[in-house]
């Protein structure tokens, strides 16, 4: 796994700090929180709330890569190695030691945030509940395939009509469509 924050400034001119974990061997991404204030003690928490709502799906894990970042606490660390998993602190200035993160972080501030003003914490909630979905290629609903990953979140290119259209995500930033039988 591994585990970073970043942030988004909203329209109302206040920045929010997203804490998440992404699993390598699957991609999937955990969003642990949404905060103004990410202090030491909501990181502990919301790392205990995230193992909470993975329960035995995270005796797999091995390794917690992390940042040197002061918010993760020695605390945080215990928090993991209660369960067996190593933290592996990557290098001072060394985004690349992080990169499936870095990468995830990137996609979703080019494919989504930048085009987008967010008003508050609970819309960018939802509006990265959608791209998290979206990149994990999730269907919506039962019966709605997801769509191939070059169109996942294709927002400059004229709006086509394709057979099985199953409607806009996101104010069009993200597309779904089904298969017609």
């Amino acid at each position: 796994m591994a585990v970073d924050l970043f942030h988004v400034d909203t329209v109302l001119l206040r920045r929010l700090y997203i804490l998440f974990v992404i699993e390598h061997a699957t991609q999937r991404v955990h969003l642990a929180g949404i905060t103004a204030h990410p202090m030491g003690a909501w990181v502990i928490q919301q790392a205990r709330n995230l193992l909470m709502n993975l329960e035995d799906h995270a005796d797999g894990f091995k390794f917690l890569i992390r940042d040197r970042d002061a918010k993760f606490t020695a605390m945080f660390d215990a928090v993991f190695t209660a369960l067996g998993v190593r933290i592996v602190k990557t290098p001072v200035q060394a985004p690349r030691a992080n990169a499936i993160a870095e990468r995830w972080i990137a996609s979703v501030r080019r494919e989504c945030l930048d085009r987008m003003l967010i008003t508050g914490e609970r819309h960018l909630r939802l509006v990265l509940d959608e791209v998290r979905r979206s990149l994990q290629h999730a269907p919506a609903a039962p019966g709605i395939a997801p769509e191939p990953a070059h169109r996942a979140l294709a927002s400059t290119c004229p709006r086509r009509e394709y057979p099985g259209s199953a409607g806009d995500r996101l104010g069009g930033l993200i597309h779904e469509y089904a298969q017609l039988a």
